[in-house]
């Protein structure tokens, strides 16, 4: 049988994470909403405009988000380069409408640019969601590092123009381990503490090292940091099961109800109501 408890910490990673003056208590998994604000979001109905955008945070707060992640610049394959003006366009004033309406929820901004996580901290951001791992810009750790942020730490090729592109025949769980143990050691010397580390699902990968990071999940923890999963609604599940992206709701339940069952601490997700009911059907 299997033991179902999300509350267990048999997982040797940190149970709590501070954000900024609050620490959140991971024993139970935590859920981050997505907010694109971005034409080109490879899911269409996630993408929000401003006008629509405190509906749709105001639903995701009452469904069971805990944090809520602001994204202005679409980082799927193929999207389109934009200015650092323009991300900051869609971003700088959402993150501020937030926080004036719901000022105890976490709010997460979604970028790799120093210039756009200056000016969002600015406006009250928590944390910072960086799918470079902070290798697209010189300056980014020291934004991270002066405004006491905590940081999501993806697993990413170098470049940006690389991000996407596979390797295969490789050890990807020793990689995976090396990049963050080196890159965690560099946060450190930052007095960047407050970490948690992405698989990242979809970046770099093919579709066989995307379920292979699924299957030694578990041996993550040896890196004793919280780990997110950004599965949502992903390419992995709809080739795999030869569906559209908009058919993918209930293989992302699938998938996180497995990352859950393996110990992650935060759940990036497009359906929170969905994504909350997984937390409750394995919580006692």
């Amino acid at each position: 049988m299997i033991n179902s408890r999300v509350e267990d910490t048999h997982f040797p990673k940190m149970n709590h994470l501070k954000v900024k003056d609050k620490l959140i208590d991971l024993k139970s998994p935590k859920i981050m909403g997505i907010i694109n604000l971005t034409p080109d979001s490879f899911f269409a109905k996630s993408r929000t405009t401003t006008k629509e955008l405190l509906i749709e945070v105001e639903k995701m707060i009452k469904d069971g988000a805990s944090i809520i992640d602001i994204g202005g610049f679409s980082t799927r394959p193929n999207s389109q380069l934009i200015t650092i003006n323009e991300e900051l366009e869609r971003t700088k004033n959402a993150v501020s409408i937030i926080k004036k309406e719901f000022p105890d929820i976490i709010v997460s901004i979604d970028t790799f640019r120093s210039e756009v996580l200056n000016q969002c901290a600015d406006e009250g951001v928590d944390m910072v969601n960086d799918i470079s791992g902070f290798q697209f810009d010189s300056n980014f750790l020291n934004v991270v590092s002066s405004y006491k942020l905590s940081y999501v730490l993806m697993h990413c090729p170098s470049t940006f123009e690389n991000m996407h592109r596979v390797e295969e025949n490789i050890d990807l769980f020793k990689k995976m381990t090396r990049y963050f143990s080196e890159k965690i050691g560099l946060l450190k010397s930052k007095n960047i503490n407050d970490v948690v580390i992405d698989p990242g699902f979809g970046f770099g990968k093919t579709l066989d090292q995307n379920y292979q990071i699924l299957h030694f999940f578990q041996d993550l923890h040896i890196l004793e940091r919280p780990i997110l999963v950004g599965i949502s609604r992903k390419s992995m599940i709809a080739k795999k099961l030869a569906i559209e992206t908009s058919e993918t709701l209930n293989g992302t339940t699938i998938l996180n109800t497995l990352a859950v069952l393996k110990g992650a601490s935060i759940l990036r997700v497009h359906d929170v109501k969905e994504a909350a009911e997984i937390l409750k059907l394995l919580s006692r």
